[in-house]
């Protein structure tokens, strides 16, 4: 070719060209077939990103005591207003969501695990199936709150633990839920099939259980990481939590509730950041549910 000639589009070059308007058509029609999936995982991103960048989110020192400014309203200066110490709502209220989404997300990741294997062993292992599922249905007996408020009397109060006291009071559930999944797919011909041609019992849980137990697990998950940021923020509330030096939307509301009556505010923003990210999870959760749902799935 000359270096005059012009240089022309080649077939190669249009499935590159092509793929982009089909890309977009695909993420609408998502959006379209789970409105749900889309606003709630949207606003668990934004909480993510405020999380992890609250320190570049306009926000000053959350700790730092100004008596000089306290019970100030919400300006421009000061845009959720100050506390009775001094201290910013604003930053303290971005600042706590790390503590919320951080208990909230880790208490679904450690519930998920335990109870997925205590479920998988309850459910396949039917000699000691009676046994732990009884002490399951004794824990699931007591109220989660009561239950965190009973071990974090024992320790002291820190996140670890309060992470540590809600994934007791959670797990249970969920091994009764995998235990109830993996009881119906023991019954499954290719199981049995892989049961009768000697498949040793790890291999069959690894390749035929374990993956069929992901879809309501992960539902479950999304429900436990919302109750256990209502949880983190009761505790802290009452005082059984996370210490008073970190912020976390529980113990800025419960600074705030001798005030409620003049000084709403403390209360009230942090209590519609918890409620929106709690919304979010749940949100998420239902559109996992129907999307994941098989029967669901052929109607749409």
């Amino acid at each position: 070719m000359s270096a005059g000639t012009p240089k022309y589009a080649t077939a190669p070059d249009l499935p590159g060209i092509l793929s982009v308007p089909k890309q977009r058509g695909r993420i609408a029609g998502f959006i379209y077939r789970h409105p749900t999936i889309a606003v709630g995982g949207f606003l668990v991103a934004i909480m993510l990103l405020i999380a992890v960048f609250a320190p570049y989110l306009g926000t000053k020192d959350p700790t730092a005591l100004a008596p000089a400014r306290r019970t100030r309203e919400p300006s421009v200066l000061y845009w959720f207003g100050t506390d009775m110490l001094g201290r910013d709502v604003y930053s303290r209220v971005l600042y706590g969501s790390r503590v919320s989404l951080l208990v909230g997300f880790s208490v679904a990741f450690c519930a998920s695990v335990l109870g997925t294997i205590i479920g998988v062993v309850s459910g396949f292992v039917r000699q000691i199936d009676a046994v732990i599922m009884r002490i399951m249905d004794g824990l699931m007996s007591i109220p989660p709150i009561l239950l965190a408020i009973a071990l974090m009397a024992l320790t002291r109060a820190s996140v670890q633990n309060v992470i540590v006291a809600i994934s007791i009071a959670e797990f249970p559930r969920v091994s009764r839920l995998v235990r109830g999944v993996v009881l119906s797919l023991r019954e499954q011909p290719y199981v049995e099939a892989a049961i009768a041609s000697g498949t040793r019992v790890p291999v069959i849980i690894w390749k035929h259980i374990l993956p069929n137990t992901l879809a309501p697990l992960m539902v479950q998950a999304t429900f436990i990481c919302a109750s256990a940021m209502i949880t983190e923020a009761t505790l802290s509330f009452i005082g059984a939590g996370t210490p008073p030096i970190i912020p976390s939307w529980g113990n800025i509301m419960a600074e705030g509730r001798a005030l409620w009556q003049v000084k709403p505010y403390i209360v009230f923003f942090p209590a519609i950041f918890l409620s929106i990210t709690v919304l979010a999870v749940n949100l998420l959760g239902d559109g996992l549910r129907d999307a994941l749902d098989p029967r669901l799935a052929k109607r749409l």
